[in-house]
């Protein structure tokens, strides 16, 4: 993959289905080092599982290199899910660029704060939300949650 190409992001469709669960899927194997298909039985059916969100994809040429998911949880406040670049693409902005769209999507919505949970040994990942405005609210099974105030 040429890292200088240009990154296209459009709405999931149907037909990105197998793609992006792969991707999803080789970035958790990335960070847990294992993966046990039966904790993600959202990603057999994207469309399906997300059809209230907006999930964004990223794509370079032909190939899917990031995901994340808006995910309305009331009439002010949404969640971040299925974050995800490919693994030879991190650190190049791609993460930041899907987390700034999501937000804005948010903000056209009318909605006031966005939430968002991570593993909290990740580091990097917790790193990456506080580096864009996020702010850990609390600690909880192994977990981070986060939340971000929006303003209009």
């Amino acid at each position: 993959m040429n890292p200088d190409k240009e990154i296209r992001f459009l709405p999931f469709q149907a037909e990105d289905q197998a793609a992006v669960k792969a991707l999803i899927l080789a970035g958790l194997a990335g960070h847990w080092g294992t993966l046990d298909l039966s904790l993600n039985p959202d990603l057999n059916d994207i469309g399906r599982s997300y059809a209230g969100a907006y999930f964004l994809v990223a794509w370079q040429g032909q190939t899917v290199v990031g995901t994340g998911a808006l995910v309305p949880l009331s009439a002010d406040t949404a969640q971040i899910v299925r974050m995800s670049v490919a693994a030879g693409l991190r650190r190049k902005g791609i993460g930041g660029q899907i987390l700034a769209r999501l937000c804005d999507h948010a903000r056209l919505n009318g909605l006031q704060k966005i939430i968002l949970e991570t593993t909290a040994t990740w580091q990097d990942v917790i790193e990456f939300y506080q580096t864009h405005g996020f702010r850990i609210t609390h600690y909880q099974d192994g977990d981070a949650y986060f939340v971000l105030a929006l303003s209009a």
